[in-house]
């Protein structure tokens, strides 16, 4: 697996060391090439600059040269009366944010100076969906590629902006699905194509937009059975482009299902049932040379892997339902996994058997996903606290590194530096 991890950072070594493209990185899988990265701070120490910003939104920033961008919602609440007419097609009973309008938004923010450079809005949308009080309007990450800034709000739109012009080159606006808790898919790019999941309570697919144009590539529906019940049919998962037997494949995780499709026409190759009732996740999956291994998040939640070497359709390698996590997706790293769940229990586990090497307790709520850097975990909690472990077979805790406001959106790491997106403010922490 150290092997495949190296390869997985040649395949990316286009990147430059400044660069962190996408959500989980370079790779996309987590993990950073980032060296000589601080292990303690504080609000009081090692912390460059503070950025506050405008809104609210979990994205995790995207870094090109000197420029982070981010995304951010402007939220006008709406009146009792919006609340209650609008509540009557809720299927669900969670605690729900409901909005008169919202303002979508991108942010730059200088990555030396820490000032905000641009505030820009791409989309304004009068009675959105309502959305879960955990997640927000802007949570899926945008990417950047070659001078230009794809941004995905889910069924209120995505948007593809010039980062030097600021000119917006395309927006579309037509695919819709009832998310019931806010958007939270992060799209993906491969070749020509903006590929995202759309699982909602009402209808399931996925689709691709040209990501020169914006106009819909592609479009395919799930073909898996669903469960009965609207509320257990939707997903957030994001998609991971994995060469698999000579074939590069969208590996895409949904509601009770896990996908393989061709990413230039959307052709299912292969989908394959997680074998008990998974729905709701926001994980990314992650993989090295033979397995793929992704969390089947709520429901009977449990981590699997999935065999695809030599494999015309993966199979189910090994399950295990304990501690799995429903929103931060895993990491590899020295041939161990790494996940961690909601309540704060990190697990190592063999990546070969599922057998666990330990299971402790890091403390603290999660929902960002952890990253690898420097041989080191971090890991980040909603009460706004970075837990530092090393990545090997034996627990312990470097340190425990406490910022004002909650984290939601995963480290970024390059350069000796990490960026940290708390509800409130952008933090560059390093020398």
């Amino acid at each position: 697996m150290k092997h495949t991890i190296a390869l997985l950072l040649l395949a990316f070594s286009h990147v430059s060391a400044e660069e962190w493209p996408e959500w989980r990185g370079p790779n996309g899988q987590g993990i950073s090439s980032a060296k000589g990265l601080p292990e303690t701070w504080s609000e009081t120490s090692a912390v460059v600059w503070k950025a506050e910003l405008p809104g609210r939104g979990h994205s995790t920033p995207v870094l090109t040269g000197n420029q982070l961008w981010l995304t951010t919602a402007l939220e006008k609440a709406a009146t009792p009366n919006q609340v209650k007419a609008r509540l009557t097609t809720n299927t669900g009973d969670q605690p729900l944010t409901v909005l008169d309008s919202v303002s979508l938004r991108v942010l730059c923010v200088d990555s030396i100076s820490g000032k905000v450079l641009h505030d820009m809005e791409v989309l304004n949308v009068k009675d959105p969906q309502w959305a879960h009080q955990l997640n927000s309007y802007a949570s899926p990450s945008p990417i950047l590629e070659n001078g230009r800034l794809y941004a995905h709000f889910g069924s209120l739109g995505t948007v593809c902006l010039d980062t030097a012009t600021l000119k917006i080159l395309w927006k579309n606006e037509e695919l819709h699905v009832m998310h019931e808790n806010g958007p939270g898919s992060t799209p993906v790019l491969s070749g020509n194509r903006l590929i995202v999941h759309f699982d909602g309570s009402d209808q399931q697919f996925i689709a691709a937009f040209d990501k020169t144009t914006g106009k819909v590539a592609w479009k395919t529906a799930r073909s898996g059975k669903m469960d009965p019940r609207p509320q257990q049919r939707k997903a957030y998962g994001t998609p991971l482009i994995l060469t698999m037997n000579g074939q590069s494949t969208v590996v895409s995780p949904a509601a009770d299902w896990v996908y393989g499709y061709e990413p230039a026409t959307g052709k299912e190759l292969w989908k394959l049932p997680y074998g008990e009732l998974g729905f709701s996740m926001s994980v990314r999956p992650v993989a090295d040379a033979e397995r793929i291994y992704l969390s089947t998040s709520y429901g009977k939640s449990q981590v699997i892997a999935l065999k695809y070497a030599g494999l015309k359709t993966p199979e189910i390698a090994w399950r295990n339902n304990k501690n799995a996590p429903k929103m931060c997706s895993p990491v590899l790293a020295n041939d161990l996994l790494f996940y961690v769940d909601d309540g704060g229990i990190v697990s190592c586990i063999d990546p070969a058997t599922g057998d666990a090497h330990y299971r402790e307790r890091l403390g603290g709520k999660f929902s960002a996903s952890p990253i690898l850097a420097d041989n080191k975990l971090y890991f980040a909690s909603r009460e706004g606290v970075v837990t530092v472990i090393p990545a090997g077979r034996e627990f312990k805790i470097l340190a425990q590194n406490t910022l004002e406001g909650s984290l939601m959106a995963s480290p970024v790491a390059v350069d000796g530096t990490l960026y940290l997106r708390t509800d409130k403010a952008l933090y560059r922490i390093g020398k």
